[in-house]
């Protein structure tokens, strides 16, 4: 049973920085895409970053690019994604995904298998 649990969300301030966490388990980070997605309420959940299992490719989106970095450790069953520079725009709450081997378009929610419960990301002005 694969099972992601998301932490290190919190309040902020803009320009602040936070690193989120995603434990991973019943997965192999190797051989398995990850991702992670961010959701306002009232609005559809939004693809922020992905990475492969080999880590070659990384993609992210264009409103999060150069601030935000998506890395994971496969020994550790971990995915990150640091956060700097944060600004008010960046509130919301984030999503790990986890998807198959081969991802045609990672920035669509469909192709994404499994999900974590999400953690919150409050930032002030």
């Amino acid at each position: 049973q694969v099972r992601l649990v998301e932490s290190g969300g919190g309040l902020g301030q803009a320009g602040d920085s936070l690193r989120l966490s995603c434990a991973t388990s019943g997965i192999d980070l190797g051989t398995n895409y990850m991702a992670w997605f961010r959701q306002v309420p009232g609005k559809e959940r939004e693809f922020v970053a992905a990475i492969s299992p080999s880590d070659v490719y990384i993609d992210y989106a264009a409103s999060v690019k150069d601030r935000f970095t998506i890395s994971k450790n496969n020994g550790k069953n971990t995915v990150t994604l640091q956060m700097n520079a944060l600004k008010p725009e960046d509130t919301a709450a984030y999503y790990c995904a986890a998807g198959s081997n081969r991802i045609i378009n990672p920035r669509v929610t469909s192709v994404w298998l499994h999900w974590g419960q999400g953690t919150q990301v409050t930032v002030s002005s």
